[in-house]
């Protein structure tokens, strides 16, 4: 009975002891696993950020360089801290730092943010930033940041389509649906969403700019009669004076293409010049007839 006692105590203290080196040995090396409600601490001081997968094998054998990083930054007082992204569980991060492929590290530095593309094992890790040699590496653009707006739009979309996935798995293993039936229900619903977007679109541009309308002006009804009369009567007037000037105009137009192709002038003319060739002839003939008179007969 005293043997079991003593076995179950010693049991307990070794237990109680590899929790606490456990939780000592993780506060040591300040590897910290990361997500979407933290992965903001890793804006203030100096990280190395690893996005890996359960399922990739290349990760599986980055592990213990990994690790190894940690303990290593912690024997030379170096101020880094490690943390790692899981993208099957944080699939908006995956798409907030653009990773494309597995194992992904990135150095941030007070918030700047570097890919790492050296060796991957923990010597040339540490002395990637223990000789500064991150200083030799073009940061992420300001555009591309993980902290920007554009790419936090990115994430969200990411959290979407991720979303939408678990749904069509669900629609097609739990509820045993075809894929054609799982993507005509998306089709549906696409369909009914952007109509009720473009309704509430419509409505809020309403609001903001709302249809123009004309001031009503209220009269007496012996003014509204007395106005009637003397718009019609003088409105009958107007018109008939426009259409008596558009006559005028029409007659006067038509009178003077007439005159100027007219054939009448024409023939005038050619008559003229005619007239005129003809005196003309005879003026040259009378002029031969004067000096042939002198001359006498023999």
């Amino acid at each position: 009975m005293a043997y079991s006692c003593t076995a179950q105590k010693f049991l307990q203290k070794s237990f109680y002891l590899t929790v606490l080196l456990c939780c000592l040995t993780n506060v040591a090396s300040g590897n910290r696993e990361l997500g979407e409600e933290n992965w903001k601490d890793i804006l203030e001081g100096e990280w190395m950020v690893e996005f890996y997968a359960p399922w990739c094998p290349a990760c599986n054998a980055l592990a213990p360089a990994w690790r190894e990083l940690s303990s290593q930054a912690a024997r030379k007082s170096l101020k880094l801290k490690t943390g790692a992204i899981d993208v099957t569980q944080s699939p908006g991060l995956s798409g907030r730092f653009v990773v494309t492929a597995l194992p992904t590290i990135f150095h941030v530095k007070n918030g700047e943010f570097r890919q790492y593309k050296g060796p991957r094992d923990a010597a040339s890790m540490v002395s990637f930033v223990e000789e500064r040699r991150w200083q030799q590496v073009e940061p992420v653009p300001s555009w591309k940041a993980p902290d920007s707006i554009q790419m936090t739009l990115v994430a969200e979309f990411f959290k979407l389509s991720q979303a939408l996935r678990s749904v069509h798995n669900t629609l097609m293993e739990t509820y045993g649906l075809p894929t054609w039936g799982s993507y005509l229900i998306f089709a549906i619903v696409t369909i009914f969403v952007g109509a009720l977007l473009g309704l509430i679109l419509v409505c809020v541009i309403d609001l903001l700019y709302p249809p123009k309308t004309m001031d009503k002006v209220l009269v007496s009804k012996a003014e509204a009669d007395q106005l009637t009369k003397g718009d019609i009567s003088q409105a009958d007037e107007k018109i008939q004076e426009l259409l008596n000037e558009d006559i005028v105009d029409d007659a006067d137009t038509a009178d003077s293409d007439a005159e100027k192709n007219s054939p009448s002038d024409t023939s005038e003319d050619e008559k003229q010049k005619v007239a005129e060739s003809g005196d003309n002839v005879e003026k040259e003939k009378t002029g031969e007839l004067r000096k042939r008179r002198p001359r006498k007969a023999d």
